[in-house]
């Protein structure tokens, strides 16, 4: 009975069981597949967070702030982000020591002891943990440290600035209101980072100096960097492997027949690979160029041609065809400046129909009508003098117009100390006390003439016009240059002499300043010698030696 009893209840059990398996692996199956739902779900959401684009960041003008945070949306990690930091100086230099400190007297025995004092830690540089001093910083100055939105020059110094590098700067410089000055000093720079350099800069509306030294590129599209619309007036491409193809574009860059670069004032070019051809197309830029003051050529490959071409340019030169049929079109839309108005006939023999008009009938009503102007003239000479003469007299000071209607060839002036001598004619008159007023001396003094309408010469049936007069300096040291280089540069500036003499113009004064040192020729050479004499002369700076009442020059130091 026990055994035919135990059959089914086993049959039951087992069955049991397997029911009970059954359920717990559809328990764990379903677990399972919630878990892989919601695991999905998870990595599907962080996928379209990932492709949604952030919000745009807007800069503040706070160059640190920025900088950093552009740098982290660009995807640099934080330790790969270059921290800003303020510019080391150099340390003032330390008082001297105290004697009284060396000395103290014991008041017990009376006996003067010597105190040796302790050594003051050195001043003169600081310390840096290891390689700290190698690693990539920015480096920054400021008007006022407390203030983040002073930044006024940015350096970067030694490390590579690539493309994603350049994309941040172009978002933040633009922003810094009182930046003026941008550095770049061996930073690997690219012809796709030096456009992209380009693209942005004029957007700095106070960005005026730009150094971009040790920074060869193969393409040397440095010229994009002084085009029409660049705003700087001190650059730098030093050290940057230019060669003849680079001197060319910039070259172009100054000026053409048709255009010109109107802020530039120093170009430095030294230790480069320019030699006469890259020269000459330097010395081709500066033909219609009457802004650039200062250029530095020092350490190239510049012989005799090169130099004969920029003695040419400072000299007289004469006008290609495409600048002579330039010239043309500017004579046909203003008008030559040799040229008078020729007087219409016209108005004679409208009035007196009767007759035909003669020719002495034209000039007596041209006559008339010049006396007409010039009394017209006078009475509204006279109310400028009155009106200014009340302006001053209200406090208004006499300088506030010539501040606000300044031009750029006034600056020049002003940059190479020359002042507007008395006696030249004015439009304004003098003031009560004779003095010239400086508002009436604008027009005939500071107005910017095209060098293509200047006076010309017919030689030979080619039309020549001065040189270049607006450079005041010309550094050609350790070139090539021999004895018949050295002549042409001599030529050059007694033409500038001879013609500032005659034609004088306190906007152009000439060749103040030429640096000729280590070239292919002896410093006892005649030439040398001349040149250096009219030079010294020349410079700014030059004071000449004092005279005695007998006559005698006496030295400046005296007995």
């Amino acid at each position: 009975m026990f055994a035919a009893g135990t059959g089914p209840s086993q049959g039951a059990l087992i069955k049991s069981l397997s029911f009970v398996k059954k359920v717990k692996m559809g328990k764990r199956m379903e677990k399972a597949l919630k878990e892989k739902a919601a695991a999905s779900s998870t990595s599907q959401d962080a996928a379209d967070d990932e492709s949604k684009t952030p919000e745009p960041y807007s800069c503040t003008g706070m160059f640190e702030q920025d900088f950093t945070e552009l740098c982290r949306r660009s995807g640099l990690q934080q330790g790969e982000i270059p921290p800003v930091v303020i510019r080391p100086k150099r340390p003032p230099t330390p008082p001297p020591p105290d004697p009284k400190a060396q000395t103290q007297v014991s008041a017990e025995d009376g006996e003067e002891e010597q105190k040796e004092p302790e050594e003051p830690k050195p001043t003169t540089y600081t310390t840096k943990d290891k390689f700290q001093y190698f690693k990539p910083t920015v480096q920054v100055e400021m008007e006022n440290e407390d203030k983040p939105a002073t930044v006024t020059e940015i350096y970067i110094r030694g490390w590579k600035v690539d493309d994603t590098m350049m994309g941040v700067l172009k978002q933040c410089l633009p922003t810094i209101e009182k930046l003026h000055t941008l550095y770049f000093w061996n930073t690997g720079l690219t012809e796709k980072t030096i456009a992209e350099l380009a693209s942005f800069l004029p957007q700095c509306s106070n960005l005026k100096n730009l150094t971009l030294d040790g920074n060869p590129v193969l393409e040397e599209n440095f010229a994009l960097l002084i085009g029409d619309d660049s705003l700087l007036a001190n650059v730098s491409f030093r050290n940057n492997h230019i060669t003849d193809k680079g001197a060319e574009m910039i070259g172009k860059a100054l000026s053409t027949a048709k255009s010109c670069n109107k802020n530039l004032i120093s170009l430095n070019l030294s230790y480069n690979k320019i030699t006469d051809i890259g020269a000459t197309h330097i010395a081709n830029g500066l033909r219609m160029n009457r802004v650039v003051l200062s250029l530095s050529l020092a350490s190239n490959q510049i012989s005799d041609t090169g130099a004969k071409k920029l003695g040419e340019v400072l000299s007289r030169f004469p006008l290609t065809h495409e600048e002579t049929v330039e010239r043309r079109k500017l004579i046909r839309e203003k008008g030559s400046p040799d040229r008078k108005s020729p007087s219409p006939p016209s108005r004679g023999r409208a009035e007196s129909k009767d007759r035909p008009g003669s020719k002495g009938s034209g000039t007596v009503l041209d006559k008339t009508d010049k006396k007409r102007d010039k009394s017209s003239k006078k009475k509204q000479d006279a109310k400028k003098e009155k009106e200014e003469d009340k302006t001053v007299k209200g406090g208004a000071k006499k300088d506030d117009k010539w501040k606000k209607g300044v031009s750029k060839i006034t600056m020049l002036a002003e940059m190479q100390g020359t002042k507007t001598a008395k006696g030249k004619k004015t439009v304004g008159g003098k003031d009560k006390k004779g003095a010239l007023l400086p508002e009436s001396e604008t027009p005939d003094v500071v107005e910017a003439i095209n060098p293509l309408m200047d006076s010309v010469e017919n030689i030979d049936g080619q039309l020549w016009i001065p040189g270049n007069r607006a450079l005041i300096n010309l550094n050609l040291s350790r070139n090539q240059i021999s004895e018949g280089g050295f002549k042409a540069l001599l030529l050059g500036v007694q033409y500038q002499m001879t013609l500032n003499s005659l034609q004088p113009n306190p906007a152009l004064k000439g060749l103040m300043r030429i640096s000729l040192n280590k070239n292919a020729i002896s410093p006892s050479n005649d030439a040398v010698s001349k040149l250096q004499e009219l030079m010294t002369t020349r410079d700014p700076f030059y004071k000449p030696p004092s005279q005695s009442p007998d006559g005698d020059s006496q030295s400046h130091g005296g007995q």
